[in-house]
């Protein structure tokens, strides 16, 4: 059986760690526990978020105890950013994220047998501390030349950072210790741009109680032009459905570059790498056909959203292009698909016809261009090809009495909402 480390070094998933060797042995001699956190900056997590979900869910599949840290204490600060201080949000509104973000990180772990899962909130250690033991007990081991070395820091010097971003490192290494002391926790892991955080936590733990603990970092995924893989035109892949439906984060992982797929299905998926070393085969073989994709998206929104929302989202990709019934496509995951592809609102008291609605959608650059496209056969309406550039659009030849398909040609779909 491989053993974890070697699985996760496979797969790219290990950008930084401690000592290697005393890690493996650890990993080795038994269950460990271990710990990922999370901020809850924002009412839900990203892809970011999940590539750490998941890296905690393969520690438990290997055997290991995981706790799913949820920063009750540490958001209402915010770890510092390189482009300026973080806008604080109230305690009203951490404390609702942080019921958020627990019920969104549950949904990946096992809470049950020898290895469950645990959920624990930083603010049950910090909310009563006083500002004199934090002083004494932990900010004592922390030599401020260290502190102001740290890259975020250093960057910000000129342009300014307050004392509270400065401190944040020592909440969430204070984190480290509380839980080593209450859980024999010896393992964190995170992303790669937390590694001075989590090491400052492997310090403390040195320094003040005297014991050894381990880190573990995971890369930043990229794009293949360097940039941040997790932000579209759109903004952010959040895994929260009221922000990002099922089908536009389906097809977030449909869109993902040639070049970086197979990177992702070893990173994200639980596929099995002989099996992706197959899909990479096939999909040098044939890219044009964009299997290893479909099936980057349909394993990740399984992962988050459930094999019954996989298959609308699939649906909904093919009904739009006229391989598959539109009528089978549920109202949410049409009306998501149809914004998704960029859907124009239109009036009913105009009486909008199929041109109005191809110049709307941009998908006729003027009604003349439209009156073309009708009369060459290339317009469609919910897949059914338009002969009459005076077809109006009335509510019996919408979908859900709201929604049309508008198509030109083969590749090019939008849609419209007539209220």
């Amino acid at each position: 059986m491989t053993h974890v480390l070697d699985d996760l070094e496979a797969r790219g998933l290990v950008a930084h760690s401690t000592d290697r060797d005393a890690l493996r042995a650890e990993l080795s001699a038994g269950p460990i526990t271990y710990y990922v956190g999370f901020d809850p900056t924002a009412p839900s997590l990203h892809i970011g978020n999940l590539l750490q979900i998941l890296t905690a869910r393969r520690l438990q599949l290997a055997g290991h105890r995981p706790l799913l840290l949820v920063g009750g204490s540490t958001g209402l600060i915010g770890d510092p950013k390189e482009a300026g201080e973080r806008v604080m949000n109230t305690r009203e509104t951490v404390a609702d994220w942080v019921e958020r973000i627990a019920s969104q990180v549950s949904r990946f772990v096992d809470f049950d047998g020898d290895n469950g899962a645990t959920i624990v909130n930083n603010l049950d250690w910090t909310s009563g501390l006083s500002t004199i033991d934090f002083l004494r007990d932990i900010g004592k081991h922390f030599p401020v030349n260290r502190m102001l070395a740290r890259d975020v820091v250093s960057s910000r010097l000129e342009s300014g950072i307050s004392y509270t971003e400065f401190s944040y490192v020592l909440l969430q290494s204070m984190d480290f210790l509380e839980l080593n002391r209450r859980h024999g926790c010896v393992l964190q892991t995170g992303g790669s741009d937390q590694w001075g955080n989590i090491t400052a936590g492997v310090e403390l733990i040195r320094r003040a109680d005297g014991k050894k603990a381990h880190a573990l970092a995971t890369p930043l995924i990229t794009k293949a032009d360097g940039t941040k893989f997790g932000k579209t035109e759109s903004g952010t892949v959040w895994l929260d459905p009221e922000l990002m439906s099922p089908y536009a984060f389906y097809q977030s992982w449909i869109q993902a570059e040639d070049s970086k797929v197979v990177e992702y299905l070893k990173q994200f998926t639980f596929i099995e790498l002989d099996e992706i070393a197959q899909i990479e085969a096939e999909h040098l073989e044939k890219p044009g056909l964009r299997a290893a994709q479909r099936r980057l998206a349909a394993e990740m929104t399984t992962i988050v959203h459930g094999e019954a929302e996989t298959a609308a989202a699939e649906l909904a990709s093919r009904a739009l292009f006229g391989r598959a019934e539109l009528a089978d496509l549920p109202e949410a995951t049409l009306a998501a698909a149809l914004r998704e592809a960029g859907a124009a609102e239109l009036a009913a008291s105009d009486r909008p016809t199929i041109v109005d609605a191809l110049v709307a959608t941009g998908l006729a650059d003027s009604k003349s261009a439209a009156r073309r496209a009708v009369g060459e056969g290339g317009a469609y309406l919910n897949n059914e090809r338009v002969t009459d550039p005076d077809l109006e659009l009335t509510s019996d030849l919408l979908l859900y009495s709201t929604w049309a398909v508008i198509r030109k040609g083969k590749r090019s779909v939008s849609g419209v909402s007539i209220a």
